[in-house]
């Protein structure tokens, strides 16, 4: 009985971790910023101004 207690708490720990990862993922995913292209460059390359063409 102890063991099949023990198998069902880190069972039910794992499955409770793995859903504590999903929803932080989830709510990183939500929090991102989309730009275009040429602001997408810019961000990336610091060797850019701002100034527009």
């Amino acid at each position: 009985m102890t063991t099949g207690f023990v198998f069902a708490i880190f069972f039910l720990l794992s499955i409770l971790g793995a859903f504590i990862l999903y929803t932080l993922v989830r709510s990183e995913h939500d929090q991102r910023e989309t730009m275009d292209r040429e602001r997408a460059e810019q961000a990336a390359r610091r060797d850019t101004d701002d100034k527009d063409y």
